[in-house]
């Protein structure tokens, strides 16, 4: 009898562990669905007093209140995989544009149905048309990674961002994973941008952008191109492609940064190689190479994802988490279209040396990301958890992160982010020291425990659901901020102290919150505490 009543014991405990666990994947799922993927309803009502005349013809969209409004407008036009897209055909008439249009193929479980190769669409909002209001532009380059992710987001709406800066906002869908980065060209010169074929279409986009954003209100001469996380990232490869060179003045990374995303990029010898599986998986040759246009995308992406893993293992590339090896698709230094890496042993990519940056990341990142923080942590119970982790330098750590963000509970000291912010310090230093355009530095910290990968997005675009004082305030701070930082190339708003250009020797940060204030090499100790020997 009392084994049978162990055995229930043990089936509920299993059972409820199913349950929480079920609970968080649940919970992540749709956090990723809301952050990556998912695309929301247009809400905007067509008009036709919208219409302007763009490359290819006459469109129309919606407004949005007071907000001009276009979605899945076409920048160029894909016909074919793994080759450049081509300018859009003209057509007669006007066509509306009030829906969002398709986004790359992927097979991420949180993307978005409308996915297509031609995915060529970018979404406008604006406060005026044909005004010659020269407002600033900002374009934002969504998330996910190379791989994952849509413009198409409830949170990077541009409409509040564009009515509160007087600004004209675009979001740019563009092609990723193995459609936007599978180096074909040693098998046909037809193909020889197809490693970097994604970004060539943020390139069209940028070209597009500078050719017909002047009816929509804004500025060709001043654009700023902005992302996070993956859309860092290719912040920073346009600053080290000569094809990007004119299209854009500034550029914003937010958290766009790991040791082995960003900074660098897919090596043309690592990037044949996994071209050379991904073939062999498929049988695919020289000679029939042109079959690649009729596998189906399914086909293509279990080839690459293979691939991409036995790549990482043969030359031992460690994921951005550690402990293991894996490898995702990026843009591939081929010596034309990418010269170089964007950070190398030398410093920082020529190309990118005239163009300011405002970069940052946020204080707690991956590390809460997955839930377990407890805000109500004391002093006392978070200095046992640290000499549970760390043992006998966790009295060190506390101390250093009370010197470094005075303002905070302790209980941030076990969930202080390290795995981007120093490989952001690096890009921050490399960038500094080329003696070109200023660097701006900024943490953010607004919402901690829970200021996680991302949490600064719908701050920046003014689409919060918390009505709180508070978070209006970070809102006003944070428009106000990146979009001084695109009329001007200065960071500044309303509360905000002076914002000094960042050096390697002072390190000027600026720690965004509800009271800003700038730290000088503010987290140097904690940071060699949490990771012993680090070097930037």
């Amino acid at each position: 009898m009392k084994k049978k009543k162990w055995l229930k014991a043990v089936g509920i405990i299993i059972l409820v562990i199913f349950l929480v666990l079920a609970a968080v994947a649940v919970g992540v799922y749709f956090y990723l669905r809301n952050r990556f993927g998912g695309s929301p309803s247009a809400n905007i009502t067509a008009d036709t007093g919208t219409e302007v005349t763009v490359a290819g013809g006459k469109i129309s969209g919606g407004m949005d209140g007071d907000i001009y409004t276009y979605l899945g407008v076409p920048y160029a036009e894909a016909k074919e995989r793994f080759v450049p897209a081509e300018e859009i055909e003209p057509w007669e008439g006007v066509r509306a544009y009030t829906d969002y249009g398709a986004i790359s193929p992927q097979a991420s479980y949180f993307g978005s149905d409308g996915q297509d190769n031609n995915c060529q669409n970018l979404n406008i909002w604006t406060p005026a048309l044909n005004d010659g209001g020269k407002r600033p532009v900002m374009v934002w380059l969504h998330g996910g990674g190379f791989s994952s992710g849509t413009a198409n987001q409830t949170e990077t709406n541009g409409k509040n961002l564009a009515e509160g800066e007087d600004v004209v906002v675009v979001t740019v869908n563009h092609r990723l994973g193995i459609s936007g980065y599978l180096n074909l060209s040693a098998y046909d010169e037809k193909y020889q941008y197809s490693g970097n074929a994604g970004m060539m279409d943020v390139i069209d986009a940028l070209q597009w952008i500078q050719d017909n954003i002047e009816v929509f209100g804004g500025d060709p001469s001043n654009i700023t191109v902005f992302g996070q996380s993956g859309g860092g990232a290719k912040v920073l490869t346009l600053m080290s492609s000569p094809y990007a060179d004119g299209l854009f003045q500034k550029g914003i990374i937010q958290s766009g940064a790991t040791e082995t995303v960003g900074p660098v990029l897919t090596s043309a010898e690592v990037s044949r190689h996994i071209t050379d599986l991904v073939l062999e998986e498929l049988h695919i040759t020289k000679e029939n190479i042109e079959d690649l246009q009729d596998r189906s995308f399914s086909e293509l992406n279990d080839a690459g994802t293979k691939a991409l893993q036995q790549t990482a293992e043969e030359y031992k590339i460690e994921g951005p988490f550690g402990g293991s090896y894996s490898y995702e698709w990026m843009p591939v230094v081929d010596g034309d279209f990418l010269p170089t890496d964007p950070v190398t042993e030398d410093g920082f990519a020529e190309a990118g040396k005239d163009i300011p940056i405002l970069i940052g990341s946020n204080l707690n990142e991956w590390e809460t990301m997955m839930g377990g923080a407890d805000a109500s942590m004391t002093e006392e119970e978070a200095l046992s958890e640290l000499e549970n982790r760390y043992g006998d330098t966790a009295q060190d750590i506390l101390e250093a992160f009370q010197e470094a963000y005075p303002g905070e509970e302790a209980c941030n000291a076990l969930y202080t982010d390290s795995m981007l912010r120093i490989p952001l310090l690096r890009v921050m230093a490399y960038k500094a020291d080329q003696g070109g355009a200023p660097v701006y530095a900024y943490l953010f910290t607004y919402g901690a425990p829970q200021c996680v990968h991302g949490a600064e997005i719908p701050y920046v675009f003014g689409n919060t659901s918390d009505s709180g004082t508070d978070s209006r305030s970070m809102e006003q701070t944070m428009q106000g901020v990146w979009a001084s930082f695109a009329r001007t190339g200065v960071p500044e708003a309303g509360g905000v102290p002076k914002w000094p250009a960042y050096t390697r020797e002072e390190g000027g940060t600026m720690i965004l919150d509800t009271e800003p204030y700038v730290g000088y090499q503010h987290d140097l100790k904690l940071l060699n505490l949490l990771k012993p020997g680090f070097d930037y």
